[in-house]
């Protein structure tokens, strides 16, 4: 029986992980591709990174919750619209029951009692760090997803974050009161009256949460993260999260409901707590949805292994070819590649792809260019960069530890020798020879 699961379980890996052998009805690769992302996310639930990281955020929005709802409810006021903001804190909360209510409560008046003009020049920018805090760690647990190699830059963050703060507040209650008015219009409460128009209505009526919610997670998932994110597959993570997030607003709800022995056990203690599982499962659900986009983005990092390590043939074949497709394209007066071109065009995965082009970018073998700062060319004219000097920028030792490295001198001899003979070999090849052959 153990032989007949394993045979299943390795023709099904087979399936999953290795590219089918023929072309596959669109349904069945449709279905193939959502199998796969969920194995890959499956995958890295169970390494524990992405429990680790909503359990960090969980603990950083305890601090940062009160102080950044104050900030935003002091924006709103500017506009005389903080009204409109309160009844979306209270459904976030509304899955808690009473409890939730008294949460909210809570909040709201320790909001109405932290003054932000009274705080002074101190207190105001201890605000601003403890919010700013709170958004730079969504933002590098959202990299961590994406093999993002760093935060963005200073002025990148500054701009970045201002918008989540300062006007993401604006353009929700904008976007709620637009929704609003539309809705009372003479012209749409005309269709009301007239069947079917009035049931299709009502039902856009009550779906129209639920998109908020789905447009919210999508916004999340192209903004955060720094890389750059197909709208695409954004929505696509977009939608599953929005769905695992109302079908876990339900079970939370069921949950909150039969949990009366937690209050004689925790007593007082019992909000926070259920507070603090609502919390992670919502920061659970957000990072899994922006797994799935990822996913759903670079197919070809779904392999056998989670832990790639690429191998120094990898490395160089992989490189000569990046090279030779952006000079081809350069040479030939097209538009010039774009990263996310380069990603999707091998079998490698992505996160391979981008360190080969951050080491001919550190080599000045290669430039980004265009306005979007996306797309890349040849350093140099393709006739004056030999196939030697790529070699030698993709076998660069960046920690440079072998220069520190006690070998004996018959194996330092033998690297040296070897290692000439290869420069030597393509020092007169250039990659314009490459291009022509």
């Amino acid at each position: 029986m153990n032989t007949n699961l394993k045979q299943v379980w390795l023709l099904l890996e087979s399936w999953l992980l290795d590219p089918p052998k023929a072309v596959l009805n669109p349904v069945v690769n449709q279905l193939r591709t959502f199998t796969r992302i969920l194995f890959a996310v499956g995958r890295d639930m169970a390494s524990g990174q992405l429990n680790l990281h909503a359990m960090s955020l969980v603990y950083t929005t305890i601090l940062s919750i009160v102080p950044m709802l104050a900030l935003s409810f002091s924006i709103l006021k500017a506009f005389n619209v903080q009204d409109q903001f309160t009844p979306m804190l209270y459904s976030f909360l509304e899955p808690m029951g009473e409890k939730g209510l008294e949460i909210h409560n809570s909040v709201l008046e320790f909001i109405d009692n932290m003054k932000v003009g009274m705080l002074g020049a101190v207190g105001l920018v201890m605000l601003f760090y403890t919010v700013i805090s709170l958004i730079q760690k969504i933002e590098r647990a959202f990299n961590t997803i994406w093999f993002a190699p760093q935060l963005r830059s200073i002025g990148e963050r500054f701009s970045h974050y201002l918008s989540v703060i300062l006007i993401g507040p604006v353009l929700i209650v904008t976007a709620i009161s637009l929704t609003a008015s539309t809705m009372n219009s003479g012209f749409i409460q005309a269709l009301v009256a007239i069947e079917p128009f009035g049931m299709v209505v009502l039902f856009l009526t009550k779906l129209m949460p639920f998109i908020m919610i789905i447009f919210a997670f999508t916004f999340f998932y192209v903004m955060m993260p720094n890389a750059r994110v197909n709208f695409r597959s954004a929505l696509f993570g977009g939608v599953l999260s929005g769905c695992s997030w109302q079908a876990s607003s339900l079970l939370f709800t069921s949950f909150v409901a039969g949990s009366g022995k937690y209050d004689a056990i925790y007593s007082g203690f019992a909000v926070g707590i259920l507070l603090l599982i609502w919390l992670y499962l919502n920061w659970l659900i957000l990072l899994l949805g922006s797994s799935i986009a990822f996913y759903h983005q670079h197919g070809n990092h779904i392999t056998r292994n989670n832990n790639l390590e690429a191998s120094p043939e990898l490395l160089e074949k992989a490189g000569l070819d990046i090279m030779r497709y952006i000079a081809l394209r350069y040479d030939s007066d097209e538009t010039p590649v774009k990263q996310d071109e380069i990603e999707g065009r091998n079998a490698i995965p992505a996160i391979l792809s981008r360190s080969i082009i951050d080491k001919l970018l550190a080599n000045d073998l290669l430039l980004i260019a265009g306005e979007k700062s996306d797309q890349l060319v040849p350093a140099h004219s393709t006739d004056q960069i030999s196939i030697a000097t790529i070699f030698k920028a993709l076998r660069q030792d960046k920690s440079h530890l072998i220069t520190s490295m006690q070998v004996s001198c018959a194996v330092d001899e033998l690297i040296k020798k070897t290692n000439t003979t290869v420069y030597q070999n393509l020092e007169h090849v250039s990659l314009r020879d490459l291009i022509n052959q």
